[in-house]
């Protein structure tokens, strides 16, 4: 998909750039109004609604995981207060959540579990590497899968009818930081590093095509694990084909300590990378080795215009709740699991046979912006976010498409 520039997108890189940009400080609580209402109890002949829900809530991003886990309960919740009708009954939704522990085998074994336990729709997984096998057990099973994070393309290229997506996929997300990269950052010399997990290869590969094609030499492409903190060999024979740009295919968890090596070895580089690396928690695991506007990051989503302040009461909301502030997929989590909500109300049933068709139909005003599905699944016209981090805080820079 061919990305669009707004005037005011491209005047925000360009104060950024110069480091001119402040971002206004997160809002303030919201007031009681903004809760959800309490829970009516609901009626003895309730229609049972059961969400499967995965993520890794435990391991080196289970604080990742657990903000996903957080969404989907707030949106369980919130659904249960409204009293939604599906059919001629009430709707009881039940959260059954699992934990893949960002692990492929653990992925499929726990959505096995689902499947076994008949759930009505998947919300997750988070990783691509987890999401990708897990989504051929659903899809044998007839069961709607909405990731709300997932952004490795084959996802939804594989001709599943039951997997669809709520993010941008790495097409977009390492097409648009390569392109930033050279165009913005005016990136000569480029190196690549990926972890070699579905996500982060796949989106390091198409940074590095997209970096390529506008103008860019990338001097070396190493590699490391999910697991790894020992980065200084591949950092050190980096080092010896001077990059000024860095990007980084993977997790925070690997990033951060990766940081403090690039800093220790006095690498002087603008280190780069997807939403797996564009956290809040990004700062405190790389401590005082993530210089001001060093990091240049991407969220797979993002919004503008009438849909900001939806977004930023959600965020608010969340942390009143729950007493931490949203991680980054959170707002998608919630947004999926409404959708498959808003299938089931248009489709008059919960039988994910009889809904399934909805969810390819849905038009969706969610949390995080409009929702809707191209023929794939992939969600239509895409955003995304870039971020820099300023005073240890991650900062936005613009939203583009």
């Amino acid at each position: 998909m061919q990305l669009k520039w707004t005037a005011v997108a491209l005047a925000a890189l360009t104060l950024v750039a110069c480091g001119k940009k402040e971002e206004a400080a997160a809002p303030a609580a919201p007031a009681p109004t903004a809760a959800a209402p309490a829970p009516a109890a609901p009626p003895a002949d309730a229609l049972i609604v059961k969400i499967g829900h995965v993520g890794p809530t435990s391991g080196a991003i289970a604080h990742l995981g657990k903000d996903n886990e957080l969404g989907a309960k707030m949106a369980i919740e919130d659904l249960n207060a409204k009293g939604l009708k599906i059919g001629d009954k009430v709707a009881k939704f039940e959260l059954l959540a699992e934990d893949d522990a960002g692990d492929p085998k653990q992925g499929t074994a726990v959505a096995q579990k689902l499947v076994d336990s008949k759930v009505n729709g998947i919300v997750g997984h988070l990783n691509s590497g987890t999401t990708i096998p897990a989504s051929k057990l659903y899809s044998d099973a007839g069961i709607p899968q909405v990731s709300p994070s997932a952004t490795n393309p084959k996802y939804t290229r594989q001709g599943f009818k039951t997997t669809f997506r709520v993010v941008a996929d790495d097409t977009q997300l390492g097409g648009t930081l390569g392109k930033y990269a050279v165009e913005t950052l005016k990136g000569k010399n480029i190196a690549v590093i990926d972890d070699r997990t579905a996500y982060g290869q796949g989106v390091a590969e198409e940074f590095e095509k997209a970096a390529k094609a506008a103008g860019g030499t990338i001097v070396g492409h190493e590699f490391t694990t999910d697991k790894s903190t020992d980065f200084n060999a591949i950092l050190t024979k980096l080092k010896s084909a001077k990059p000024d740009v860095l990007f980084f295919g993977g997790m925070d968890a690997v990033g951060g300590p990766m940081l403090k090596q690039v800093k220790q070895l006095g690498l002087n580089v603008k280190f780069m990378g997807g939403d797996g690396l564009c956290t809040g928690e990004l700062p405190k695991l790389a401590g005082d080795a993530i210089g001001e506007e060093m990091v240049v990051c991407a969220e797979a989503g993002g919004v503008d215009g009438d849909f900001k302040q939806p977004l930023e009461d959600f965020k608010a909301r969340f942390k009143t709740k729950n007493g931490v502030d949203v991680q980054i997929y959170a707002p998608y989590v919630y947004d999926a699991v409404n959708v498959l909500a808003e299938a089931m109300v248009k489709a008059g049933s919960a039988d994910p046979e009889k809904y399934l068709p909805e969810v390819g139909k849905v038009q969706y005003k969610g949390v995080t912006g409009p929702i809707a599905f191209d023929e794939k699944g992939a969600i239509k016209n895409g955003a995304l976010t870039l971020f820099t981090y300023k005073g240890g805080v991650r900062t936005q820079i613009a939203v583009v498409r």
